[in-house]
Parts: structure tokens; sequence; C-alpha cells
């Protein structure tokens, strides 16, 4: 859209619409060594005042407040006359004031009232001001932060700013989208949405838009694309002179205008959790001899011994050769030749082989369907679609599920989440759980964190875990304490890390006459609706991680005079934060509940952190110190987990950056 057209539509002078700026960006310096020392320091000195950052904030409440008599005098024309002046009001200054701030909230909260018949909550001011000022807004499940963003959307809009709202899954960015549309459209702010299998024509058309409802996958894909379109001509300078000399072709095969403003929904899932993981953008290449090749080391993996050939390393999820298996891959290579032949190509053939058969899990990691494997992400229990693991990996999962392989894959460009967001000009977002990552996300993408205050205060009651000492003991405590709140009228939320957690728990329901529905990666098309019955009384419904991200579960009037939602976590996550997102699923807004965590010592967290020597002990301990020392047990190896995932990120970032700037000398950082 042409700045004149755009003058138009919105009633404003041209002049006082900002210059367009092609595929803005912004390129964060080269750290060096005692840059990193500085801003670690930083880190460790504000992760404790997220409380008082938001009690600052909490001014612009009082300011908004002074408005409202004024505007609920006001007919609807009367408010977008006035929301225009806003507009006009905050273009003029580089810098948005705060006054003007104040006022765009309080015709945003006004409009919202009117049309969606919910106007926002003081707290939800808050956290609108603190994505504003480029900040994570941590607030609890349940306290709205999908209107919140309403009110930072929007005034970004009036200054001209064209915004990336970043959410988990295509549903909610759908929902979303369509259920605040109304809100934008009064004021003139025009919405789009990008979604799984959308066509490049429609993307550019969405992404046109003022305020861009789009998820974290599509949307760091679609900007790999636009760069590899680009190449050499992502420079501001390079497309004007193409302007000048009449060569038009700068914006061929681009999809996005530039990294401007973006609200990061679950930004701990995403700009945390997630980042473990590169963004690969490939492209499937035919190869007739690597079947054959990716056969060949799993029937020799197979053959191996664990201990003798090789060792799993269960702290990192490595696996190391020992020189019994290195001396029988060098007499399979005089015997099978060809690529065999590579010392090295051999070994990494068989390591990705040994992952493939003792790392990689059905229902854990992935899940078969419609005779393709497709990978769940492990935080969110949600399937990723398209996507692939790479160095043969995932051709050799298809084969030992006995599916049809797909072609390797080629790589075409590579980034981390870390690298992409830190090239917005402005970056925020939105979590439940952000505390205990607070350094990291500041030291990394250099927000801070403001702690919003609840609504209303909190009456969910936490119940000490209760540690089994085995599997077996676990099952029995979980399908009495069903039973019990079940029967008492109360509904029951279940849950658990993995999809074949889930579907053993059903069984033991089952087994028990329990009825219950179960919500898993298997079953992610209709999480909305599952969730949404998961509040009847005496409702029984187990779910993977994906429940505590996004979906509100709304309980019935009796299902609240009977104590709210009671929510048993089967197991703890290598995180804290999303322990902490599955009991954010109960008390919300004031309402009762309860959580509880029935776990044991053979649970995977302990089985996949804890040392050789650790796990002798677990059972002495348990022994003479019971459920104390479990408790601890669960703790530490929580913490070890962190710590060790922590590491793998910050391992990542670094070579990222290095390859960064290795590449840059020959012109393709990508």
């Amino acid at each position: 859209m042409s700045d004149a057209s755009m003058s138009e539509r919105l009633g404003i002078p041209q002049a006082a619409l900002p210059r367009a700026i092609f595929f803005a960006e912004r390129t964060p310096p080269r750290e060096k060594a005692i840059d990193r020392i500085m801003v670690d320091l930083q880190a460790r000195i504000l992760t404790p005042f997220a409380r008082l950052r938001a009690r600052n904030l909490g001014r612009i409440a009082v300011q908004v407040g002074a408005h409202r008599d004024r505007l609920q005098a006001m007919d609807d024309d009367a408010l977008r006359a006035l929301a225009r002046e806003v507009r006009l009001d905050l273009r003029r200054h580089t810098k948005p004031r705060t006054a003007d701030v104040a006022l765009s909230f309080a015709l945003i909260r006004e409009a919202a009232g009117r049309i969606l018949g919910k106007p926002h909550y003081d707290v939800q001011l808050i956290g609108g001001y603190a994505l504003l000022r480029g900040m994570i807004a941590e607030m609890n499940t349940g306290e709205g932060k999908t209107l919140t963003v309403t009110l930072a959307a929007i005034t970004a809009a009036f200054c001209g700013m064209p915004v990336h709202i970043v959410t988990v899954n295509d549903y909610l960015a759908q929902r979303d989208a369509e259920e605040l549309g109304p809100l934008y459209h009064f004021f003139g702010v025009t919405t789009g949405c990008v979604v799984e299998g959308m066509k490049r024509d429609e993307r550019r058309v969405a992404y046109a838009n003022d305020v861009t409802y789009c998820t974290n996958k599509e949307l760091a894909f679609d900007y790999l694309r636009d760069i590899l379109a680009l190449g050499r001509r992502r420079g501001h300078l390079r497309f004007k002179i193409g302007a000048l000399t009449g060569s038009h072709d700068a914006t061929s095969g681009v999809v996005l205008r530039g990294l401007h403003f973006a609200i990061v929904d679950e930004a701990d899932s995403v700009l945390v959790d997630e980042a473990r993981t590169p963004l690969i953008l490939s492209q499937e290449a035919t190869s007739e001899g690597q079947a054959e090749l990716y056969r060949q080391a799993l029937e020799n993996a197979r053959a191996l011994l664990p201990g003798r050939d090789y060792t799993i390393w269960g702290d990192d999820r490595s696996i190391a050769l020992t020189s019994s298996a290195v001396s029988q891959l060098k007499d399979l290579a005089d015997r099978l030749g060809g690529a065999w032949r590579n010392r090295v190509h051999r070994e990494e053939l068989i390591v990705q082989a040994l992952t493939a058969l003792h790392l990689m899990h059905r229902d854990e990691h992935y899940i078969v369907r419609d005779d393709k494997v497709q990978i769940v992400d492990e935080y969110t229990g949600r399937i990723m679609a398209d996507r692939f693991w790479t160095d043969g990996l995932h051709q050799m999962i298809e084969l030992k599920e006995g599916c049809a392989m797909s072609g390797t894959r080629v790589t075409l460009a590579r980034m981390t989440y870390q690298r992409f967001f830190r090239r917005y000009r402005r970056l925020s977002g939105l979590s439940g759980t952000a505390r205990e990552v607070g350094a990291e996300l500041w030291c990394v993408y250099r927000l801070a964190i403001a702690q919003i205050p609840l609504n209303r205060p909190s009456r969910r009651s936490n119940v000490p875990a209760i540690v089994a000492r085995n599997l077996d003991s676990k099952w029995p405590l979980m399908v009495a304490k069903a039973r019990e709140f079940s029967s008492r009228g109360v509904p029951v939320l279940i849950g658990t890390r993995s999809v074949a957690t889930s579907e053993l728990a059903s069984r033991h329901l089952s087994t028990a006459g329990l009825s219950h529905v179960v919500l898993n990666a298997a079953q992610d098309k209709a999480e909305a609706e599952i969730i949404a019955a998961a509040g009847e009384p005496g409702r029984i419904t187990v779910a993977t991680n994906m429940a505590g991200r996004g979906t509100d579960i709304r309980l019935s009037k009796e299902a609240v005079a009977n104590g709210g939602l009671h929510v048993i976590m089967l197991e703890a996550h290598d995180a804290r934060r999303v322990d902490r997102q599955l009991a954010g699923r109960c008390s919300r807004q004031g309402e009762p509940g309860t959580f509880i965590p029935i776990l044991s010592l053979q649970d995977a967290l302990l089985d996949e952190t804890l040392s050789r020597s650790e796990k002798k002990w677990i059972r002495f301990g348990y022994g003479l110190y019971g459920q104390s020392f479990a408790r601890w047990i669960m703790r530490r190896a929580q913490r070890k987990a962190e710590r060790l995932h922590a590491r793998m990120r910050r391992g990542l970032l670094r070579s990222d950056e290095v390859l960064d700037h290795a590449l840059a000398f020959s012109g393709n950082t990508e």
C-alpha cells in the first residue's frame, strides 16, 4: 500500500505518515566477551525487580481512568474522531508521550466494552503498557493476555508500526484474529492472519495489514524464504537505488515488510524452549542410494551392544561409540565399501541410527499418523507439522517404524529463534511463567520482565507432591484421587508430559471404570472442544502439556460451587515453568481450585537427568527420609535439566553468531 492510499484511508495528512522503509530490521551488534559479562551482571541485577517494574508502570491505569467519564458520554462516531486525533499526535513524536498512550488505551478500553462486552481491567492496562515499552508482561493464566495485546497492537498501529502478533499454533492465531477483529476495525486498523497452507500471494496480503496474527514457525520460515529471495538486495539503500534506476524487482518473491514490532504470546515457549532447535529451511532431494545406506546403518546399529560398543549419556541425550564399535565399523567398511569407507561418515551414520533406536521414542518425541512420522513438541505436546530431523535421523526413524521413507533434505537456509527475534526493531511478549528465565531473556533479547499483579486474589490450594516409590504404586494413587474428586462433582484435569503417558493413564482410568476424555497430540484438532467442556462437574480430562497454552477451561456454576477445577500432575517436566503452567489451569480470576502432583521415583525426569551414582542413592534416601527426600531429588533433577538446556541454548546461539560472522565474508549470512 502506498503512502498516498494509506493517507486517504486514515484521513491523515500524508506528511504525518512515517517514511516507508523497505524490509526494516535491526542488526544486533557482535558482542565481545567483556560485553557478555556486563550483560550477565545486568541480568542478575534487573531480574529481581519484576514486581517493582510493574508497580511503576501502574501509573498508566490512573491516567487511563481519568478519561472514563468523558469517553462514556461519546457516541461511536465521536470516539473514532478522537482516535484520529490521537493517531496524529502519536505520529508527530518519535517517542510516544505517556499522555497520548493513556488516551489511546482509554479509547481502546471503551470500544472493547461496547463491541466485545469486555472492557480491559486495570492490570491489563499495565500489561499493555509493558508491551508497548518493550518488556515481557508476566500475567498469570486466565488474566486475559489475549485482550491485553490489543492495547499495545492498536496503539502501535496508530504510531505507524506494522505489528506481528505471534502465537503458538494456527488455531489460536485464527481465533484471536476473528474474535478481536471487530475491535481493530472500529478504529480503522486492518488485520490479517497467516496460517499453514496459505499461498505466497495470500501471505503477502496478510502481512500488508496493520496487525498480523501468525505463528512463530510460519513467520520465521517466511522470513527465511524472503532473505533467500532478496539475496544481496536486502539493504534499504539498494532498494532506493533500484527505485531510482527503474528496477522495481526488489520486492519480487517477498511477503514480509520487514521486522518492525513483534508481540510474542507464550514468550517463554517461543523465545526460550524452542530456541534449543535451529530453524532449517530445506527442500527434498532425490538420492536412490540413501535409503539402502540408512537401512544398513539401522541393521548394523541393532547388532551393537550397550556398554561394550556405545555409551548413552542421558544428561545431554547423546551417544558415544567405544573403541570396540570403531573396530567393528572398520571391518564393516571393508565388507560394504562405498560411503562406509569414510571413517567420519560411517561413525556419524551409526550414531544417528543408535539415536533413532534408543533416544527417539514413539508417542513421546513423535507420533505415527497416516503412515508418516510427525514430530511432537516436547513442551506443548502439539504436533510440529512439516518439521523434519536432519542428517538422516528422520529417515531412519521412518524405517524403524515401517513408514514410507521421505527424501533426504538439503539445507537452503538456517537460523535460530534467538537471532531471528533479535532482528525486530521492537520486541515484547507475554507469558504466565517468565521469572525463571528472566536472566536469559535479558541476556539474549534485552527483554526485562514486568510481573503484573492479579486482578483478583488467587484461591488455589497447592498440595505438596506425593511421590510414589515406583510407577506401579503411582497409578492407584492417581485413580483414587480422580475418583474422589469426580464423585464430588469436581472437574478433574490430569496433566502428563508425553502422549505415551496420557494413553497409559487413560488405560488405568478405563480399567477402574472412570469415564474420561483424552487430549494429546493425536487429537490436536479437537483441542478447543475438549478443553471447553473440561469444566463440567465431575468431568475427567487427561491432557498433555498443550492444555496449558492459550485455551480457557470455563467452569460451570455448579463446578465452582463444588470446589472448582482440580489439577493432577502425573509427571514433573524438565522446566519448573511448565509445571506452573499446568497449575495455572485452575483458580483463574479468583475461582477455587486445587493443584496436586502425583509423581514416582521411576519418572522419566529422574531417569534422564540424574547420574548413575545419584540413582543408586535414591532408594536409600527415600527409605530414610521419605517424601521430603523425594521432593528434594525431584527439584534437584529439574534444576539440573534447566541448567543443561540453558547451556545448550547458549552454545547454539554462540555457534550461530560465529557462523554468521564467518559467512558474512561471502556476502551470504544465512
